[in-house]
């Protein structure tokens, strides 16, 4: 079976060059001493480009014994939260510069959130992209779910994915950043909540009305499946995760991934890097782990189950 990293993050060319050309949030900046990356409520990050050269990537996935890795949006950009006519070339040039990447490329297609287009969605799908990336503010209530119900029907059809990841809706995009805040501030705030947040507001709703739905979240979740029983505490239910949803490992190291292992079962992880926002890193926690998250489930998230499988 094949290594699968199911999250890494790899700016296209023409992605690039879209946002260098922006002069407004979100842009990249050239300075003397290189590039610097400038989004909504938060610090200003340098940027090192050659992060982002496909051919540097593709040694890397041989480095890591990866044979394959799936790109996300990154979606605390904002880029899908912007108004329709500011997003729609930046998603052009995403959707167009992945498709030209090598073949150990997958990727995860973008969606537009001011205007959700389920049509032009399924276009992409059929495209060849292994499922959707939407971000965590989107779906972080029931309501947003509810709203986001024609997206899901699509990928629910086509028996593809869904990839929830930190990142604005259109009505958090501007949220305030305190100038004092340390630049590691949202990552380990706003993006924490609102995983948690999108896990119990699809277990709620999106579970239901979506039952055949294969769904991975992220960084664990944010930690979402450790609190059940607080959840049972306050009148949740048990909400048990299901052989649909899962987990990525991005983030986290060993002791998270074993306690969300043990909350739900070493069949709901997967690998997921986050590459080049970090360092791709095992958990060390055996070769049996390590064949699950990076192997076997990987397989059972990015293809729906058949019937002889199931006998």
């Amino acid at each position: 079976m094949a290594a699968i990293d199911v999250h890494q993050h790899l700016w296209p060319e023409p992605l690039l060059a879209a946002l260098a050309r922006r002069r407004r949030s979100p842009r990249i900046l050239r300075h003397p001493d290189g590039w610097t990356l400038r989004i909504h409520g938060e610090s200003d990050w340098p940027l090192a480009l050659e992060d982002h050269d496909p051919e540097r990537r593709a040694a890397l996935l041989d480095e890591h014994g990866v044979d394959r890795a799936l790109v996300a949006p990154s979606l605390p950009l904002g880029i899908e939260a912007l108004a329709p006519d500011e997003a729609a070339p930046l998603l052009e040039a995403y959707h167009a510069g992945i498709e030209e990447l090598p073949a150990r490329f997958g990727a995860w297609a973008s969606v537009a959130l001011a205007e959700p287009d389920p049509a032009a969605l399924a276009e992409l799908l059929d495209r060849g992209f292994a499922g959707a990336c939407i971000a965590a503010d989107a779906l972080g209530d029931p309501a947003g779910v509810v709203a986001l119900g024609p997206v899901l029907d699509v990928l629910e059809r086509h028996e593809a994915p869904l990839f929830v990841h930190p990142g604005p809706s259109p009505r958090t995009l501007r949220a305030a950043h305190p100038d004092v805040a340390p630049a590691w501030w949202p990552a380990m705030t706003r993006y924490v909540a609102s995983m948690n947040a999108a896990w119990h507001a699809f277990a709620a709703v999106g579970r239901p009305a979506h039952p055949r739905l294969r769904v991975c979240f992220a960084m664990l979740a944010g930690l979402a499946p450790l609190h059940r029983e607080r959840l049972v505490a306050r009148g949740g239910g048990r909400a048990a995760a299901d052989s649909h949803t899962f987990v990525d490992t991005s983030s986290y190291g060993p002791r998270a991934v074993d306690a969300v292992i043990r909350e739900l079962g070493v069949d709901a992880l997967v690998h997921g890097s986050d590459v080049p926002v970090v360092a791709d890193r095992e958990p060390a926690l055996g070769a049996a782990v390590r064949v699950a998250l990076r192997e076997r489930n990987p397989g059972r998230l990015l293809t729906p189950a058949t019937e002889e499988a199931l006998a």
